[in-house]
């Protein structure tokens, strides 16, 4: 993010979106890691009802969010690869900065959906849940009413926001392919599969498990199963994101080299400039 912002020639809509998904990546990951970490070496794994909602509310927030900004990225990625021409005109400032506040903003309600329909539920004394975080369906099963409900909203709202995003970004994946299987020069290929590799990689991490995780019926055996699917985007693929498109980014090492040899002559001059006063 302190790169993008402070280089110049990475004030593109590539990497204005890819500083809005390590803001999100900083945040969701936070809303989890932290609490599951101090539960390890904790005694006491307990948590308030507030603490409870708040987690739910967050993460679905930055999960929902993540997704659909992963949609705006791969449409960005064809309009770079298939109208280079018209690059600039079509993904201006205007048009990233309200593409950026739509993910925001579908994240935002999705989530306070599902948070309102959770916090009107009554709960029983059982208050164990099955998770090593707060999440929707392991906090449902502690209630003592009908949740019906709630789990159609869950199924329908969320995958078929899960099942949206995705298909646009395949249908985004599907006319890229199609632009650089056209491509006269192996060069050109290369160059666009390195650029939308790194992007599919985590596209495809991050919707399977949620698909997986939000469609399937609420069973005790699924709860099991969330948890090993819960890891994958809430530690790991937070965790790949800076990787892959950083390391396999040629603008970025590009741009993290100069930094790092513009500090490096910085403290250079700095000492040289040091006196010595002889009295």
């Amino acid at each position: 993010m302190i790169i993008i912002i402070l280089d110049t020639s990475l004030h593109t809509p590539m990497y204005f979106f890819l500083g809005n998904l390590s803001f999100l990546d900083i945040f969701y990951s936070s809303v989890v890691v932290p609490r599951m970490l101090y539960d390890f070496l904790s005694c006491r794994r307990t948590i308030s009802f507030g603490g409870c909602i708040s987690q739910i509310y967050f993460f679905h927030f930055f999960g929902s969010t993540e997704v659909t900004l992963f949609s705006v990225m791969s449409y960005d990625r064809y309009v770079a690869i298939g109208q280079p021409l018209r690059y600039s005109r079509i993904m201006s400032r205007k048009v990233c900065v309200l593409l950026a506040l739509s993910s925001w903003t579908i994240g935002f309600f999705h989530s306070l959906l599902h948070t309102v329909m959770t916090v009107k539920l009554s709960f029983c004394e059982n208050n164990l849940v099955e998770h090593f975080f707060c999440d929707i369906k392991p906090v449902l099963k502690l209630a003592c009413e009908d949740i019906s409900l709630n789990l159609k909203l869950l199924t329908r709202v969320t995958g078929t926001l899960a099942t949206t995003t995705f298909l646009l970004t395949f249908l985004s994946y599907l006319f890229i392919g199609k632009v650089i299987f056209n491509m006269q020069t192996s060069h050109g290929r290369k160059r666009a599969l390195a650029t939308c590799s790194a992007h599919l990689t985590v596209v495809f991490l991050q919707y399977g498990t949620a698909i997986f995780t939000y469609i399937r019926p609420l069973t005790d055996k699924s709860l099991y199963q969330d948890k090993a699917a819960a890891v994958l985007f809430t530690a790991i693929t937070p965790t790949l994101n800076p990787i892959l498109y950083t390391v396999r980014n040629k603008d970025m090492s590009k741009a993290i080299r100069k930094m790092l040899k513009i500090s490096a002559i910085k403290s250079r001059s700095k000492r040289s400039t040091t006196l010595t006063v002889a009295i």
